[in-house]
C-alpha cells in the first residue's frame, strides 16, 4: 500500500511549468510521467551519443565526397524520435520492475506506480506502444543497424535488475544508454569502425560519471533500503572517480575524432567539454542533492556542445 497522499498528482522532482501538466489532459498525465516526459534530461542523455556518432559519420562521408545531407538531418530526427519512445519504454520497464522499491524512497515514492496513479496493466500496455513506436524507426535504418538495434534490447532488459546485484548499475545503464554511439555510424555506414566503438566506450565512460552525481540523491535510501550504486562505493572519493571517468570520455572521443579524420572545430567542442567537466567536478557537493541533480543536467549542454562541435567540422572534412 502506498505511503504517498492519493491525492498528489505531481511527481516531486518534476518541474510543474512543464508542458505536460499546461498542455495534456489530466488522464495522460501518468503516463507522461511514466515515459517521463516531465523530465527530459533523460532522452536527451540517451539521444547524444546517437547524435555524435552520426556527426562524426556524416564527417568521415564528407571527407569522401558521399554524405548525403538529407540522409543525415532525416537520421537525427529518427534518433531524436526514438530517444523519446525508447526511453519512455525504458522507464517504464524500469518502474514495473523497480515498483515496491521506488515507494521506499522518498524521490521516487511519487511516480505513478507506486502512488498507485496507475495500474501495472496498464502500464504495460503504455510500455508496448512506446516500443512499437521504438521499432518503427529502427525499421526506417538499414538492415545491419536494425539488427544492431535489436542487440541492444538484452542490455536494456538487464539494467534495472543491476542494482541488486552490483555496485555498478551506472555501467549497465551506460551500456545501454551509449547504444547510439553505435548506431549512428551504422545508420550512415551499414558497419561498424573503431571510431564508433570509440565514441560508445566513451559515451559509456560519460554515462557512469554523470549518473553517479544523480544518485547521490538517494544515497541515504539506498543504503537503508540496500539498492547499489556508484553513488554509494565511491562516496567522498567520486570527485577523484569523476576525474578518471570524465577524462576517460575525452580521451576516447579525441581518439575517435582522430580516427575518423574530424576537423578541428570538433577538437574546439571536446575543448570546450572538458572545461565544463571540470566545473562538475570543482563545485560538485554530493550532500546537496539540488546541486547534484543541477550538475547532472547540465551534462545536456556537455552533449549539445560537443556535437555542435562535430556539425561545424564538416565543412572542413
Amino acid at each position: 500500500m502506498s505511503t504517498t497522499e492519493p491525492n498528489i498528482d505531481r511527481v516531486i522532482d518534476a518541474p510543474s511549468d512543464n508542458f505536460v501538466y499546461r498542455i495534456l489532459p489530466r488522464w495522460l498525465w501518468p503516463h507522461a510521467q511514466l515515459a517521463r516526459w516531465d523530465r527530459p534530461i533523460g532522452w536527451q542523455l540517451l539521444m547524444w551519443p546517437c547524435f555524435w556518432s552520426s556527426a562524426l559519420a556524416a564527417n568521415a562521408l564528407a571527407a569522401e565526397g558521399r554524405l548525403g545531407l538529407g540522409l543525415f538531418v532525416f537520421h537525427l530526427f529518427l534518433f531524436f524520435v526514438g530517444s523519446v519512445a525508447m526511453r519512455g519504454a525504458g522507464c517504464t520497464y524500469n518502474d514495473l520492475v523497480d515498483h515496491e522499491i521506488d515507494n521506499m524512497v522518498a524521490r521516487t515514492r511519487s511516480r505513478p506506480l507506486p502512488s498507485g496513479r496507475i495500474s501495472r496493466r496498464n502500464a504495460k500496455i503504455f510500455m508496448v506502444v512506446q516500443s512499437l513506436v521504438g521499432l518503427a524507426v529502427l525499421l526506417c535504418f538499414n538492415s545491419f543497424s536494425i539488427v544492431l538495434g535489436i542487440l541492444s534490447l538484452a542490455v536494456v532488459a538487464i539494467y534495472p535488475f543491476a542494482k541488486r546485484f552490483t555496485d555498478w548499475p551506472q555501467f549497465f545503464l551506460g551500456l545501454a544508454f551509449s547504444w547510439g554511439g553505435l548506431m549512428g555510424w551504422a545508420g550512415l555506414h551499414g558497419n561498424l569502425s573503431l571510431a564508433a566503438i570509440l565514441v560508445y566506450v566513451g559515451a559509456v565512460a560519460w554515462t557512469i560519471g554523470y549518473d553517479t552525481i544523480y544518485a547521490h540523491q538517494d544515497r541515504e535510501d539506498d543504503a537503508l533500503v540496500g539498492v547499489r550504486s556508484t553513488a554509494r562505493l565511491f562516496d567522498r572519493d567520486t570527485k577523484i572517480w569523476l576525474s578518471g571517468l570524465y577524462g576517460l570520455t575525452l580521451v576516447l572521443l579525441l581518439s575517435a575524432f582522430i580516427a575518423a579524420g574530424a576537423a578541428f572545430p570538433a577538437i574546439i567542442g571536446l575543448l570546450i567539454a572538458a572545461g565544463l567537466f571540470a566545473w562538475q567536478i570543482k563545485v560538485l557537493d554530493i550532500d546537496d542533492g539540488a546541486q547534484c541533480l543541477a550538475l547532472f543536467k547540465s551534462n545536456n549542454r556537455v552533449g549539445l556542445i560537443i556535437f555542435l562541435g562535430l556539425v561545424a567540422a564538416i565543412p572542413f572534412a
